[in-house]
């Protein structure tokens, strides 16, 4: 029983992945493909990757979607199985919080200091 909230829901994850985000796939059948984060939900660790993990989904037609059949979308993938990708560097680093001068928080590159993730 040590896991969850009080009120019986799963436990918020606090990640340091943001929508936008580079990502690279480090474990799975999409491992070493690199996509653009498209979602993130902190509630079941999940994050969606753009062009990964694609699966077919059988639609039948109604009134948002006038054409059914076989479409296919982009499932989500467990946020540990994804790394914030250095496009400078050319590999994957964690992600860690700096305190700039000013006081504000922004989220770098544990290998690479100076990339700064955030908007400055």
């Amino acid at each position: 029983m040590g896991t969850g909230t009080a009120t019986g829901g799963p436990a918020v994850i606090k990640s340091r992945i943001r929508k936008g985000d580079m990502v690279i796939v480090i474990a799975g059948r999409e491992k070493g493909k690199m996509g653009k984060v498209l979602h993130v939900n902190p509630r079941t660790s999940r994050v969606t990757v753009e062009k990964l993990n694609v699966i077919k989904r059988h639609t039948k037609p109604s009134q948002k979607i006038k054409q059914g059949g076989i479409l296919e979308r982009e499932a989500p993938m467990a946020i540990s199985n994804v790394m914030v990708y250095s496009q400078t560097m050319g590999k994957p680093s964690r992600v860690t919080i700096k305190r700039l001068d000013d006081g504000r928080r922004v989220r770098v590159l544990q290998k690479s200091p100076d990339d700064v993730l955030d908007k400055v």
